[in-house]
């Protein structure tokens, strides 16, 4: 039954802003399974960076670090997750942070 289906900005799921994020749910992100053929260390960071704020982004990076996980973690083709980062228009804040915590670029 396709009468009920929602389209477009119907779909969209509205933004919540001002939540409160705890520390264990923060860590909670470090749990997280990869898909097949992701590094484990780059799909922990590439959900946090598409699931959180940069300043939720920055208190998440301390515990993944702290934890031991690789903030230079690279795909097969060597790109390290700054410079998927760095390509996009709007994250310059997610860059300084990783850069803070000793993230480095493919070219560097």
């Amino acid at each position: 039954m396709t009468e009920g289906k929602k389209s477009g900005a119907q779909r969209t799921q509205q933004a919540t802003r001002d939540e409160e994020w705890s520390d264990e749910r923060l860590k909670a992100g470090l749990e997280v399974l990869p898909p097949q053929g992701l590094p484990h260390d780059y799909n922990i960071l590439l959900r946090a960076y598409r699931g959180m704020t940069a300043d939720l982004f920055g208190r998440f990076v301390v515990f993944y670090v702290d934890a031991g996980h690789d903030i230079n973690v690279s795909l097969e083709d060597g790109s390290t997750f700054l410079d998927l980062v760095s390509r996009h228009r709007k994250s310059s804040e997610y860059s300084k942070i990783l850069k803070q915590a000793g993230a480095s670029s493919k070219a560097s």
